[in-house]
């Protein structure tokens, strides 16, 4: 069968920057597109790279669909190379849209959010409004700020989040920033914060970079305060081959960028991985394809990585 095809690429800014330990953020930008069958039933898809995650670039995605014919088929679909996972994606999860082949009654699945704070001192004052709309799992972006600085401002993030009756998780997010005795240094902290603490820190979250991948083996059988993998795994390949290196820990899976969803469902079914769906700050379509994905396949137990509607100026 044959699918007419169309695309354009869109730009959403950020209501505030986003700062990271790769740089500032400002704007959101992507490719949605539409599958139309010969029936007439349409379907959309979004390609939201993040080339700072080993995905292609948006310039290569935007290359990729003006060269492809204006009627597409599902081998065209199937055969887009590894090297653009974020096209895979959009392509692929605009397919399936017109050929499901999961049970509706997957949908039925609940899912809890991780609401996304900023970095430094404005999360002091940003996780209590989150906290109202029932955010109950926060993500704090570290390895932005001097390490001294940081700790003292999670010090006062913890104190504030401390109060009987309340049971809330803290994760930490260096993106790959940490050297290994600052990564060390933040483990420790957790170990001491998760010491019956109404506070739970759940995880450190890629404190050093993809290439050293034995010492973020070493840091995970080490500590009580778990570690998970995020750059490491970006894409499919990655997530493959972390996983044949040796990791069972926690794995944040960011499937806009991660590939194919066919392959990305065999493999985490196959392996029954600890998996943390996440953003990349998709739009409303983009979404609704990862959370098809997330019922399915991420950890119940686990908050998923989508509480940030308000990071972005549309609904995300």
């Amino acid at each position: 069968m044959s699918y007419q095809f169309q695309f354009r690429p869109y730009q959403h800014p950020f209501k505030q920057p986003l700062k990271t330990h790769h740089g500032v953020w400002s704007v959101r930008a992507g490719i949605l597109l539409q599958l139309t069958d010969a029936i007439g039933r349409v379907a959309w898809g979004e390609i939201a790279p993040l080339s700072g995650f080993g995905s292609e670039t948006l310039e290569q995605a935007l290359c990729f669909c003006q060269q492809l014919p204006p009627q597409i088929n599902q081998e065209i679909i199937t055969t887009i190379p590894n090297t653009l996972p974020a096209c895979q994606f959009g392509f692929e999860s605009a397919w399936e849209a017109l050929n499901p082949s999961q049970p509706e009654t997957v949908s039925a699945v609940p899912l809890s959010y991780s609401g996304l704070l900023s970095a430094g001192e404005l999360a002091l004052n940003q996780w209590p409004d989150l906290f109202r709309q029932g955010y109950r799992t926060f993500k704090w972006k570290i390895a932005v700020a001097p390490i001294a600085e940081e700790l003292e401002i999670l010090d006062r993030l913890i104190q504030g989040m401390k109060s009987p009756g309340l049971d809330l998780k803290l994760r930490l997010d260096a993106n790959g920033g940490l050297t290994f005795s600052q990564a060390q240094e933040w483990l420790r902290v957790g170990d001491g914060c998760n010491r019956g603490a109404s506070v739970q820190l759940e995880f450190l979250e890629q404190p050093l970079p993809p290439r050293e991948f034995e010492e973020l083996l070493a840091l995970g059988s080490s500590y009580r305060t778990p570690i998970a993998l995020d750059e490491s795994v970006a894409t499919l390949s990655q997530l493959q081959a972390c996983y044949a290196r040796g990791w069972r820990g926690i794995f944040v899976i960011k499937p806009a960028i991660a590939g194919s969803p066919s392959q990305l469902r065999q493999f985490c079914k196959t392996h029954r991985i600890d998996g943390v769906f996440s953003s990349v700050f998709e739009t409303s379509i983009g979404r609704n394809a990862i959370l098809k994905l997330a019922q399915e396949l991420s950890n119940p137990q686990r908050a998923i990585g989508f509480g940030v509607s308000h990071w972005l100026e549309v609904d995300p």
